[in-house]
């Protein structure tokens, strides 16, 4: 019987965004196969949380967490992880731990490297730039989330031919029973869900609603998400002298995303740069009409005036006319909701994903 392949994934405890949740997705669906042993280790950082490790522990989940307070200290630990564990193959995810993971990786002699690019997006100086060409070369694969960021990476000089796509998906459960809320019966108002942060643009999407209620549309917006007061208070501020105030609602972290954008006919992703957004494929899903910002991570998802609308990046006016459209027709907003539906449903299920990730690690090592 040919013994599973060892597969060690690499990323940052700080559960801040997508990149450790696909992590964790994988390392679940592994151990739900046989093919693949894995293993969870977690760069800790002074905001992990200890309910979600606690969370992970109780789903035994394989994991081990090695200490952030420095780069090199992470490294050695990583090291030492991998040369208990010994993995045929370590994928090291997102920015920075894509560093840190592959300097352990060949500290430890792991045979296959992999890099995943989680954002269109990152904070490279052009040290860190320098590094990552030189990991480059000793990495057998360079994995961008999205066809964006691939296009990104390859802007970056990484090699063309070692750098592929495998799109994010999304578990599609909780939206099995999208049809039995119809379009047309939900509530007719805009949800978006993405944390308070430079990278989302909330402002742009506060001023559409704005120039919508100038025009007699005075429809409810829920902002989901959580994130530091730093971002979010001055929306709040916005959302004020906008006249708006009384319309938006900032829920903050809930657990029931699913059924907020069931119960909604719209979803909307404002954003300056994606990796691939979870949020809005779940939108889709949903059987919402979706609307996002054209930036690269976006574009790749939404095939304009086919399964939704793309909007130009921080043009409020766009965006409001697009709402207003979608408002005012809500036949054609029903069909377009239902176009996305069935793109999320073929494209971008988590079962896919998990998949083509499992092919490649299984190409690597065997």
């Amino acid at each position: 019987m040919t013994p599973p392949v060892r597969v060690l994934h690499f990323v940052t405890g700080g559960f801040s965004g997508g990149a450790t949740q696909v992590a964790i997705q994988l390392v679940e669906a592994a151990r739900a196969g046989g093919a693949i042993e894995p293993l969870l280790v977690l760069r800790r950082k002074r905001r992990t949380p200890p309910e979600r490790i606690a969370q992970l522990h109780a789903r035994n989940v394989p994991l081990q967490l090695v200490p952030g307070w420095s780069h090199l200290a992470t490294v050695l630990a990583l090291a030492r992880v991998c040369q208990k564990f010994r993995p045929d193959v370590l994928i090291a995810h997102g920015f920075s731990e894509h560093l840190w993971g592959r300097y352990a990786g060949l500290l430890a002699k792991v045979p296959h490297l992999v890099h995943v690019e989680h954002n269109t997006r990152e904070r490279y100086t052009r040290w860190r730039l320098a590094q990552t060409r030189w990991l480059a070369r000793r990495t057998d694969r360079i994995v961008g989330c999205s066809e964006g960021v691939r296009q990104a990476l390859l802007a970056m000089g990484m090699p063309a031919a070692r750098t592929l796509a495998i799109p994010n998906g999304i578990d599609l459960a909780p939206f099995a029973q999208a049809e039995a809320h119809p379009h047309a019966a939900r509530i007719p108002g805009i949800v978006m869900v993405a944390r308070f942060s430079k990278q989302k643009d909330h402002a742009t999407l506060l001023r559409a609603v704005a120039q919508l209620a100038a025009r007699g549309l005075r429809v409810p917006v829920q902002l989901v998400g959580g994130g530091k007061a730093l971002h979010r208070a001055p929306l709040e501020r916005l959302a004020a002298e906008l006249g708006i105030r009384a319309q938006v609602d900032f829920p903050g972290v809930v657990r029931d995303v699913p059924q907020r954008l069931l119960a909604h006919q719209i979803c909307v992703l404002s954003t300056h740069y994606e990796g691939m957004p979870l949020a809005l494929l779940e939108g889709m899903a949903a059987g919402c009409a979706v609307v996002g910002s054209a930036v690269p991570g976006v574009r790749e998802v939404i095939r304009d005036g086919v399964d939704g609308h793309l909007v130009p990046e921080g043009d409020a006016q766009a965006l409001a006319d697009v709402l207003e459209a979608l408002l005012r027709d809500p036949a054609r907003a029903a069909q377009l909701a239902a176009q996305a539906r069935q793109t999320a449903l073929r494209e971008y299920g988590r079962e896919l994903m998990n998949q083509r990730y499992a092919m490649l690690f299984l190409e690597l090592a065997r």
